[in-house]
């Protein structure tokens, strides 16, 4: 495909998956009123691992046994990260948890320099410091987090975990063998979640469309993409772009969810986006190498 703009390509494919995944904020927090966090998590990623499975069989028996076990490391990783997600968003509104998961875009740069060593310039605390007010004016209530903004804290940073590996890891060859094989894991993650209280599934026709929604869009093909597109930029520029998913995600709640638009909402959330922004905007060239593509 000469001539093709990847990166570019990539960054508009990471904004498909961002409106995908806000997409998925109210829906998910309407379900939670009938399904038990875990139950519906098992049951969305078994629907997206068998889809991924039928679509193509050998995509797996193709990966080699390092990036199997690199899947599998992803996979419990970005498992564990939705369940507190999704436990946290039972404890606060769709738009709030949409921004503090916004949050994974702070952490990448941060925990890519820890992990590599690399020393962290003054716009990066500049971003942290930012982000940290976002979210406080966002979330705080008195003098402390609430719970819920505290797991879904949590789960931005094991996202962020998730993007520095997959864009070291990730290739256009291997992308639907590691989509598929993490599926199949956050799949396991889940279940094993839901096991002590037994398993449930939707029990009207319309949870069911959300949830088959919910797994084949913003699941199976949102993990396709962000996987091949991750294999063409810097795990920054990828959580970057990735930073409208709070957005889209307050625009569906308040337009099709239940939540209201407040000066808290408009006040935290610009900063929260500021900080996004400034990480990307301002170091670039110090955080362009923060991940090597370690993929072969």
């Amino acid at each position: 495909m000469s001539g093709v703009n990847h990166p570019r390509l990539a960054v508009l494919a990471l904004l498909s998956v961002a409106a995908a995944w806000g997409s998925t904020f109210f829906l998910t927090k309407d379900l939670l009123t009938r399904m038990d966090v875990a139950d519906y998590l098992a049951l969305r990623f078994l629907i997206a691992s068998v889809a991924l499975m039928l679509v193509h069989p050998p995509a797996i028996a193709r990966l080699s046994r390092l990036d199997r076990g690199r899947a599998v490391a992803l996979g419990i990783t970005y498992g564990i990260a939705q369940l507190l997600q999704t436990e946290g968003l039972r404890h606060t509104s769709a738009s709030v948890s949409g921004f503090v998961t916004g949050m994974y875009v702070v952490f990448t740069p941060l925990l890519g320099a820890v992990i590599l060593r690399h020393k962290i310039g003054r716009w990066a605390w500049v971003a942290v410091i930012l982000a940290t007010t976002g979210l406080g004016v966002l979330s705080l209530r008195g003098l402390s987090l609430g719970h819920g903004e505290l797991l879904t804290l949590a789960s931005a940073g094991l996202y962020a975990l998730h993007i520095i590996g997959l864009g070291a890891w990730s290739t256009s060859r291997n992308a639907f063998g590691l989509s598929s094989l993490q599926m199949i894991v956050i799949t396991c993650v889940c279940a094993i979640g839901a096991l002590p209280g037994g398993f449930s599934v939707p029990s009207t026709g319309g949870d069911w469309v959300s949830v088959i929604y919910m797994a084949l869009v913003a699941g199976a093909l949102a993990l396709i993409v962000q996987t091949w597109a991750q294999a063409h930029l810097t795990p920054t520029r990828a959580a970057i772009a990735m930073t409208m998913e709070p957005v889209f995600a307050s625009t569906f709640a308040v337009l099709f969810g239940s939540d209201s638009l407040t000066w808290r909402m408009l006040v935290g959330g610009a900063l929260v986006v500021s900080a996004m922004y400034l990480v990307e905007l301002a170091p670039r060239r110090k955080f362009e190498a923060e991940v090597q593509h370690l993929a072969q």
